[in-house]
């Protein structure tokens, strides 16, 4: 049977390496390349916003909270499988575990009565299946799969 693709769950993964500047002028390139990747995958319209919201979410915290002097850039890894998207950030900022060290949300009361901050995170883990966290070698390793049947 010529020209006939395997089925999806044998097609192979890709996998996307992006370099990225402690600069939120950054956010539109990592989109872009997130989006052409999306496209050559065929992700669904609900997994390429949630790739971006939370690669956005993460790169903002990082950028505006974790970040050490002399930081250079830091890097993303996206892989691409038949059934999962994984999401990996390496930064050398601050040590900061957003599996424990986030205080939980506040979701009741007035936005007026509110603590500013927390909701981000929230969010995060409300659009993957799995979020993990290690330190290792001077480094936070922040890791997002989210299933593409979602």
């Amino acid at each position: 049977m010529s020209g006939a693709q395997p089925p999806r769950d044998q097609l192979l993964t890709e996998t996307l390496n992006l370099n990225v500047l402690p600069n939120l002028d950054e956010l539109g390139r990592i989109a872009a390349e997130v989006e052409a990747m999306g496209k050559r995958e065929d992700w669904s319209p609900n997994l390429l916003f949630r790739a971006n919201l939370v690669l956005e979410e993460l790169l903002v915290n990082i950028i505006k909270y974790g970040q050490s002097d002399g930081i250079n850039g830091f890097d993303i890894t996206l892989t691409s499988e038949p059934d999962r998207l994984t999401i990996e950030v390496v930064d050398e900022g601050k040590p900061f575990d957003p599996v424990k060290d986030a205080p939980p949300p506040v979701l009741t009361g007035s936005l007026e009565d509110r603590p500013v901050g927390g909701l981000g995170l929230h969010m995060v883990r409300s659009l993957v299946d799995e979020l993990s966290y290690k330190r290792k070698r001077g480094k936070n390793h922040v890791a997002l799969v989210a299933r593409k049947d979602k």
